[in-house]
């Protein structure tokens, strides 16, 4: 797997792999990139298992930075339903074709960045969802289906966090320490479906660095890029990425 990637495919990986420490720096808008760029390079459902090793790094590198601050009553509401939501997904996985699978990605990070964007351009309107536990029923079996179909929850976990009005660093806290608890879980999981490979293990041992550095990057950027234009570039391309796995184009 890692000696048939070309040079752009090799870009394409590290830019991933840094955009995983990036997007938990402080810009949520990188949260799918590398979800669009693993799946071009390694296919929808392969590259699932290529990705999931990195996220535990990043997760790791962002409990060291961030993991202090951190609601844990959030954590417990949302594990046993998010658990639920990793099982159906898995059961899935085994039973989906590779074109299918690539159309379910494909929609789940469409209506994600869609979730996104109105996140960005209207965050008021989720001041009136209901802070209730149906409401953590619903969002928690949505993440893990999609945390296990595609390493893509993040916008639904940071949708739930946001409607309960947690402060940005708790948020970044309580997301951190969530997704380590369930990228962990996941592992088995993917070794079990055969997507943990020795050659994917290989891309993640050579790649591994690019996260930390990504995350470093994003910790001094932070500061000094104007946040929302940044992610509505980034959410655009990820968008278009999006609209190829669909086939619109």
């Amino acid at each position: 797997m890692l000696s048939s990637l070309s040079a752009l495919e090799i870009a394409m990986v590290v830019l991933g792999a840094g955009g995983i420490g990036f997007s938990k720096a402080g810009f949520p808008g990188v949260s799918m990139l590398h979800v669009v760029l693993f799946a071009i390079v390694f296919g929808p459902k392969e590259s699932t298992g290529v990705l999931l090793p990195l996220l535990v790094v990043g997760d790791l590198f962002a409990i060291r930075l961030f993991g202090q601050v951190a609601d844990w009553t959030h954590v417990r509401r949302l594990l046993p339903p998010t658990l639920t939501g990793i099982l159906i997904g898995w059961k899935m996985m085994g039973s989906l074709d590779e074109d299918i699978f690539r159309i379910v990605v494909g929609v789940i990070i469409m209506v994600l960045t869609v979730i996104q964007g109105l996140r960005m351009w209207r965050p008021e309107a989720f001041d009136s969802i209901p802070h209730s536990r149906w409401f953590a029923l619903v969002l928690g079996l949505l993440a893990g289906m999609t945390t296990m179909l595609a390493n893509a929850a993040g916008p639904v976990v940071a949708l739930y966090l946001l409607a309960v009005s947690l402060p940005k660093w708790e948020l970044i806290g309580t997301s951190a320490w969530l997704f380590l608890v369930l990228n962990l879980i996941k592992l088995p999981l993917s070794f079990n479906l055969g997507l943990i490979t020795p050659s994917t293990l290989a891309v993640n041992v050579t790649f591994a660095a690019a996260v930390p550095m990504g995350m470093l990057a994003g910790r001094w950027l932070v500061h000094r890029v104007p946040q929302f234009w940044f992610n509505v570039i980034l959410l655009a391309f990820t968008a278009i990425a999006a609209a190829r796995l669909l086939g619109w184009f």
